[in-house]
């Protein structure tokens, strides 16, 4: 294999040599550098819109030529400049630290390995377009280890570990690779060959279920994109790989041009000998169909600030409430179209995200264009003040999408369906501004939809989700709504007491002087505590000790002072349940 590199233009080894220290060693040996060639470690992981700053992770940065130490300058927090001979080989080497076991950046322990590109390799300038090859040694003593990633093999051995190709930079950073004792189980979707691979699952893991719901979900993407008679001729990539790691706790996912990292609780996953889908089952399927959805909608279709991404900054685009919220909405919706839920499930999943938007405050003040260009600052950075300030790009997003599928279905001329697969006709499956939407948007129904992306997308008035559901027939109920939401709070029920985490704005907790970080110990009922003095445990408590009583004065701990604030109980407040109709007809909701 050493000989080999010597012709590589670019060549990374990763070694898991340092299992306990959670340490990847790389060497980057780079055939031609510049004289003074610079190099950088990106600052974010497209896809998870935050500057995590992954350079504070690299450690024992070194320079070689010929066997010679080359001085080594830091420009900046990422960016290094090596003092070089031009045209001289040049080897790097370098350290990792690795145990952030999450989808965005590395992990490394005695069970397992996993790392994206953009923790690990540091990109040459002026050289990232130059064909990239990755080495990743087998890890010693361990030889019930594989390794899986969507990277093109060259050379590797049965278990996966060897020699890999990417076309540029970009590609070897966009292909994570998952090392480990983990099952992989094979499938083909429209032609497509797809891997799965699962790793810490308990043994009562149904295997063969989550393949066969995932080809599912697969193969109604890809019809969904590009025909019923879609081929492996017509998808963006030659395979695809998920990779799941399962936790005892934990959630999430982030998509590549060819592959997928995920994350679920180990109850998420379904179980031999069980049929019915549980509502964790639901949501891990939901993951699967957003991320897989994303190989189209981000990937390949992208915002045009985006067509190249900048790895030293923040990269701004008001389009995420399209390309996350769009996909938002159809990942609950294939699912029904794939046979996998029914509609039922699909409407408590619609009712979820309805209630989620409707119960934001912030929903009024900042508009689903600027929730977009915010993630850096507000969508990833959340405080106790982000639901009274910021609406959710994902789920105010899919409720674009209802409206807009909804509205075309009504007038009858083209469905949002038509509209996504135009719009990859259009951009040639390629960068796309709002413009682009705009006039597929014009050309399949003939009139402009100026108004309506003005309003739902750059203004903040309530969307007409209710007028367009109640107009296919579906019934929407205003039940009761829940303690906590009668009162405008988020809280956690903890042995001290109500832990307030969240004070909604214009609520009763918040007209009463309740904050984030209160510690709600018990109540005086009544208005001059005639009903008794009583410890509180549970918020949904407070509705059995109050009785028909309204007003009652909260026991607080603030900074180990204990605050008497009075409150009263809203009379009213409601949380949205769909129904169909009883004569509507199993599967006619009219998107499916």
């Amino acid at each position: 294999m050493k000989a080999s590199t010597a012709c590589m233009a670019l060549h990374y080894q990763v070694q898991a040599s340092h299992l306990h220290d959670h340490l990847f060693s790389i060497t980057l040996s780079l055939a031609s550098p510049s004289a003074q060639q610079t190099v950088s470690l990106p600052v974010w992981i497209p896809g998870s819109y935050l500057v995590r700053e992954f350079a504070k992770n690299l450690q024992g940065l070194e320079a070689r030529q010929q066997g010679r130490k080359c001085p080594l300058i830091q420009l900046d927090k990422c960016t290094w400049q090596i003092d070089c001979i031009q045209g001289v080989p040049l080897t790097l080497s370098y350290q990792v630290y690795a145990l952030d076991n999450s989808v965005r950046t590395a992990w490394l322990d005695a069970d397992r390995g996993f790392f994206n590109g953009t923790s690990l390799f540091l990109r040459v300038h002026g050289h990232e377009e130059q064909p990239h090859h990755l080495h990743v040694l087998p890890v010693k003593n361990k030889a019930d280890w594989q390794l899986a990633t969507s990277l093109t093999p060259v050379k590797v051995n049965a278990r996966g570990f060897g020699l890999y190709a990417g076309d540029n930079y970009d590609e070897l950073v966009d292909c994570p690779v998952e090392m480990g004792a983990f099952w992989r189980g094979d499938f083909t979707a429209c032609g497509v060959p797809h891997q799965l691979v699962v790793a810490g699952a308990l043994p009562s893991f149904d295997k063969a279920r989550l393949l066969a719901d995932t080809q599912k979900i697969c193969e109604t993407e890809i019809r969904f994109w590009h025909g019923p008679k879609a081929s492996a001729k017509h998808t963006p990539y030659p395979r695809y790989v998920f990779m799941l790691n399962v936790v005892d706790e934990g959630f999430g996912g982030l998509e590549h041009r060819n592959s997928t990292a995920l994350i679920c609780g180990r109850r998420d996953l379904p179980r031999l000998g069980e049929t019915r889908i549980t509502e964790g089952y639901t949501t891990l399927l939901g993951l699967i169909s957003h991320e897989y959805f994303h190989t189209w909608n981000v990937k390949q279709l992208r915002p045009a600030e985006l067509t190249r991404y900048d790895y030293t900054q923040e990269n701004y685009t008001e389009l995420l409430w399209f390309f996350e919220g769009f996909t938002s909405y159809y990942d609950d919706l294939l699912l029904r179209r794939a046979g996998l839920i029914d509609d039922a499930s699909y409407f408590k999943l619609l009712n979820k995200t309805i209630n989620q938007v409707m119960q934001t405050p912030g929903r009024l003040i900042q508009s689903v264009a600027q929730a977009s260009m915010d993630a850096w600052v507000k969508y990833y950075r959340q405080d106790e003040n982000t639901p009274n300030a910021t609406v959710s790009y994902y789920t105010k997003g899919a409720l674009v999408a209802l409206c807009l599928d909804l509205r075309l279905r009504s007038e009858g001329r083209a469905t949002l369906d038509d509209v996504m697969r135009a719009l990859w006709q259009r951009c040639h499956g390629g960068p796309m501004q709002e413009a682009d939407l705009l006039a597929v948007l014009q050309t399949l129904t003939g009139r402009s939809w100026r108004s309506e992306i003005k309003t739902w997308v750059h203004g903040t008035a309530e969307l007409p989700v209710r007028p367009l559901l109640s107009a296919q027939g579906l019934v929407i109920h205003d039940d009761e709504a829940q303690m906590a939401q009668r009162l405008g709070l988020r809280a956690v029920d903890g042995p001290a007491g109500v832990h307030i985490k969240v004070v909604l704005r214009g609520g009763a907790a918040e007209q009463a002087g309740l904050a984030s970080g209160d510690e709600w110990l018990g109540v005086d009922v009544g208005a001059r505590g005639q009903g008794g003095s009583w410890r509180l445990h549970k918020l949904d408590d407070l509705k059995h000790l109050l009785g028909t009583e309204k007003r009652f004065t909260a026991w607080v701990s603030r900074d180990h002072r204990l605050l008497r604030l009075p409150l009263t109980l809203p009379a009213k407040a409601v949380t949205w349940r769909l129904a169909v109709p009883a004569s509507r007809p199993a599967g006619q909701w009219p998107a499916v």
